[in-house]
């Protein structure tokens, strides 16, 4: 019975393969379209998911409490944290220090102790503990863990070993220095850290290495360090809750000041999902943005099947004869929705062969286009085959379940005498529906990617407050070496050609320098304790970056007195009413002290997703780590060639590396860029679609009208006539789709 059922509907296909190609097409690119997500979202979901111990591992975050704000949690940590803890908390399996060693500077040392390559490492070189790989499984191809016991150690991933000494073979028992100060020797090769892990580790310094040896007898419990993290793993019968507990009274315990700053513990499997406090790889995605995703699926494979629906339903009466004879030699309603779900099925089966080979020809340019690494091999998962056989039971009842009521009901009489219409006043209500329900779902994406494209128009084309065009920015080193050079550095950029302004810093406009350090203004007794941000500029910083003066003067730079300049918006926040009352008053910070010497005007000093900072910014040469130059735009590929030449000449041991600030910039809205190539694509297929539908629609029934369309031109119906009759109907529905997907698209992306 079955194979006879599979010969129809196979006889079905070919012989109408217009209206195959359509269903088959439009289905495939739909299940493309999910087999795609169903890659992204479980390349998110399995993050470190290979460890075995994963269940018991956490990370420790601190909870922030401050007046006016709501709580929040941070990656920022005392470095007394894990020395404390593991003598306070002796339940604790283990414990492992992790320090983000960011902008590190390596150079391979040869036997006679001379340099012979350079490297800078913006991510990826961590200082840690042996206990790190106790917590944390990564294959080993040399060496072991307990290398790193002993200061000045350092182990290399297989990858990052090649790179450095041509083979990992080579690199057992190399020298390579960190930072122009520590020799490290090679210790241990590990393989290759997997794409799906937040941890991606280049180079792995034993804890106690240089200045991280500061760390190890820290009693500091009030200070935080961003780059300063703390794994541990809980044995199996202790509760999170109970160690939180503990975390809690410890903090407020070892605390000598009257900060509330506790910490508490978060499971490994939130960490990549953890916007918020954010990871060591700087690359998070909230579960919220998955769900969008799988609805963005979701949506695009309803489409599909709706084209399937109308097309089927329409394509009913050109079948009436053949269910009429069924009926009549003996086949009931079962059979007859059987056959029809059969037919489904096969398309089905057909559309998701066509949509592995999309999904095979496609994974590698969408991949690139959101910068993830996805691979084809994910298809051999179990995870896999359930969910395309789910698709093809969804679907199958989907697309087929209503067809199969609407065939299996035809009156065989009418069937055979041919008085079965395809315009019946419920199958052509129902279609209506369809074909608006398809097209709210195709213009709400349509809508809500416009929304998300001139969001991205917005941040990078809003006005900041500062200038970002032609101006580079250069990282110096942080240490004597590259104090003791910056005035030199300083005299020397000016007279290269095309160069105008020059200005030493510690971060840029819109880059981090956030603090909650308390303050006292104007001498008063009691300190303030809000959100700020502290910048140390020169005097040339305003005029390179083109900031604004709302009041008083720019900073002088003396070595005797302290000058400060505020924003706006920190002088709105003292209370002021007007820019010139903040004008000669005292600003103390504990370890900064002077009087307020000028105002500027507001300027972007945070993302355009968060809200402006209160802004401190004032002169210490001794704490400037980076460069800003700007550029004759015309002549800055020559410029930028002869400051390479000058940063050689200056700093010979020290890799030269720049960015243009607008590019630093667009790299903060990253991930919104990379998902609004996501949204655009998907707001294409769907049109594709739902146009898809709408022509397979719109041609059979211009078939079913060819007569009409006759005898209205021979009583002198032109062509525009006749168009704008058939169309007129499907122009209505599309405008009524219109009406209805406006409003949802306003009010979800207002949300």
């Amino acid at each position: 019975m079955f194979k006879n059922y599979l010969k129809i509907a196979w006889r079905n296909l070919t012989r109408r393969k217009g209206h195959a190609f359509i269903n088959i097409g439009g289905l495939a690119v739909g299940i493309a379209v999910c087999l795609l997500i169903f890659i992204i979202v479980q390349f998110e979901l399995s993050f470190d998911n290979y460890h075995q111990k994963k269940d018991r591992i956490y990370r420790v975050l601190t909870e922030y409490h401050h007046p006016n704000t709501d709580v929040f949690y941070g990656v920022s940590n005392p470095y007394a944290l894990p020395q404390d803890i593991k003598i306070a908390l002796p339940q604790l399996e283990e414990v492992a220090a992790f320090y983000a060693a960011g902008n590190s500077q390596i150079l391979v040392i040869d036997e006679a102790g001379n340099t012979t390559k350079k490297f800078k490492e913006k991510n990826g070189v961590y200082v840690s503990q042996p206990s790190l790989f106790d917590i944390f499984d990564f294959q080993w191809l040399a060496g072991s863990p307990t290398s790193l016991r002993d200061p000045n150690n350092v182990i290399l991933t297989k990858e990052t070993a090649i790179k450095y000494f041509g083979s990992w073979e080579a690199a057992m028992g190399r020298n390579l220095k960190w930072n122009n100060t520590d020799l490290l020797r090679v210790t241990g090769i590990l393989g290759e850290v997997p794409k799906n892990s937040d941890l991606q580790i280049r180079a792995l310094i034993s804890y106690g290495t240089g200045y991280t040896s500061e760390f190890l007898n820290s009693t500091d419990w009030d200070g935080t360090d961003s780059r300063f993290g703390c794994f541990v793993l809980l044995p199996k019968n202790v509760s999170p809750a109970t160690v939180d507990a503990q975390l809690k009274v410890l903090s407020l315990e070892k605390k000598i000041t009257d900060n509330t700053d506790t910490h508490v513990l978060q499971t490994l499997d939130k960490i990549h999902f953890d916007t918020e406090a954010g990871n060591f790889s700087s690359r998070s995605i909230s579960k919220e943005m998955i769900n969008v995703l799988w609805l963005v699926a979701g949506f695009i494979l309803l489409i599909a099947c709706v084209n399937f629906i109308n097309l089927s339903t329409a394509l009913a009466v050109n079948r009436s004869k053949e269910i009429g004879i069924r009926k009549v030699v003996g086949s009931n309603r079962s059979h007859l929705r059987v056959q029809f779900l059969t037919e489904t099925f096969m398309i089905v089966v057909l559309s998701e062969l066509l949509a592995l080979v999309i999904t095979f020809l496609s994974l590698k340019q969408i991949g690139a286009l959101i910068d993830l690494p996805l691979n084809f091999g994910i298809l051999q998962a179990s995870e896999m085959i359930w969910f395309l056989v789910l698709i093809a039971m969804a679907v199958t009842f989907l697309a087929g379940f209503y067809p199969s009521i609407v065939l299996s009901k035809f009156n065989p009489i009418n069937a055979l005498k041919s008085k079965v219409s395809a315009v019946g006043s419920s199958g052509i209500s129902l279609r209506r529906s369809l074909v608006v329900f398809q097209f709210v779902i195709a213009q709400a994406l349509i809508i809500g990617t416009i929304v998300v494209v001139r969001q991205m128009d917005f941040f990078n084309n809003q006005p900041l407050g500062f200038t970002k065009d032609a101006l580079v920015n250069v990282s110096i080193p942080n240490d004597s070496t590259g104090a003791a050079k910056i005035d030199y550095l300083r005299n020397a950029l000016r007279v290269v050609n095309g160069v105008h302004n020059v200005s030493f810093s510690t971060s840029t406009p819109m880059e981090a320098g956030n603090s909650w350090g308390k303050f006292a203004f104007d001498k008063a007794t009691e300190e303030i304790d809000f959100y700020s941000m502290r910048k140390r500029i020169d005097p040339e910083y305003l005029n390179t970056y083109q900031i604004q003066l709302a009041a008083g003067r720019n900073l002088i730079e003396s070595d005797s007195t302290l000058e400060f300049l505020i924003n706006e918006k920190l002088s709105k926040k003292l209370g002021l009413t007007n820019p010139e009352e903040a004008l000669n008053k005292e600003i103390d910070l504990g370890d900064a002290k002077g009087l307020i010497v000028g105002v500027v005007k507001d300027f972007q000093n945070v993302s355009l997703k968060d809200e402006l900072a209160g802004l401190f910014m004032f002169a210490q040469k001794t704490r400037y780590n980076q460069v800003s130059i700007k550029l004759n735009a015309r002549e800055a590929v020559n410029s930028i060639r002869a400051i390479e030449n000058l940063w050689n000449d200056t700093f010979p041991d020290y890799v030269f590396e720049y960015n243009f600030i607008d590019d630093k910039i667009a790299g903060y809205y990253e991930q919104e860029r990379r998902l609004s190539h996501l949204y655009k694509l998907a707001a294409g297929i769907a049109i594709f679609l739902s146009c898809l539908g709408l022509f397979g629609l719109a041609s059979f029934m211009i078939m079913q009208r060819i007569k009409e369309a006759g005898v209205r031109k021979v009583l002198g119906a032109t062509k525009n006539n006749i168009v704008y009759l058939f169309s007129r109907e499907f122009i209505i529905l599309i405008a009524i789709a219109f009406c209805i997907a406006a409003p949802l698209a306003w009010y979800f992306m207002n949300q």
